[in-house]
């Protein structure tokens, strides 16, 4: 009788809290199931950029190459933008758009990686991504012949253990500026870091001459 009562007055709410509950596991673990396999399509997609993207030494991007790596960045971007294969993904679509000649995409791209990736704990990969964009971004600004606004953009980067990049980078600034003298500091300052490559030399040449 006592069981009787205490079922009356309890049974019910305790199977609605038993069904809460169970319901509760069975939605975290349809969560985790939806979640493996968005990452599970991205990373397939990645793998599809990264099997155009990596060549024999003497083989070349073709042009449908170039425009398969940039749909799939796209489809990353729209389905999957929350993950580091969508910034990667773009990162490569911005190289190959930027051997399209198409320079203004190049940098809409690079942005959209800066402005998706911020606000997070980055892993030293991550970080890696964040500045090698970065450096990126103000060479292709360069290259559209906005030497002042790619002056001012990399002086707010912390190069970091880019410091040969950013460093070289600026001196190609200076050059564009017609400043010989900074842009010879700045080469020095990425020799200095490390940097021994055969392109940072002929500059410097050019520069003594």
């Amino acid at each position: 009788e006592a069981l009787k009562k205490w079922w009356q007055e309890n049974g019910k709410q305790q199977l609605v809290s038993v069904f809460v509950v169970l319901g509760g596991l069975v939605g975290w673990n349809f969560y985790q199931s939806s979640e493996q396999e968005s990452l599970n399509a991205a990373s397939d997609l990645y793998e599809e950029i990264l099997s155009l993207t990596i060549k024999d030494q003497n083989e070349t991007l073709s042009n449908s190459d170039r425009e398969n790596i940039i749909s799939y960045s796209q489809q990353l971007r729209e389905e999957h933008p929350a993950s580091s294969y969508a910034s990667f993904g773009s990162l490569f679509a911005a190289a190959a758009e930027v051997e399209n000649r198409n320079l203004e995409q190049a940098e809409i791209l690079l942005n959209w990686i800066l402005e998706n990736s911020s606000g997070g704990v980055f892993t030293k990969t991550e970080e890696g991504l964040l500045l090698t964009t970065k450096l990126r971004l103000g060479r292709v600004l360069l290259a559209q012949g906005d030497a002042e606004r790619a002056l001012d953009f990399i002086n707010t980067v912390d190069p970091k253990e880019f410091e040969t990049g950013f460093a070289e980078l600026r001196g190609d600034i200076y050059v564009a500026l017609d400043q010989p003298n900074e842009a010879r500091d700045a080469y020095s300052v990425a020799q200095q870091a490390g940097s021994n490559s055969d392109a940072l030399r002929m500059k410097i040449q050019e520069l003594a001459n």
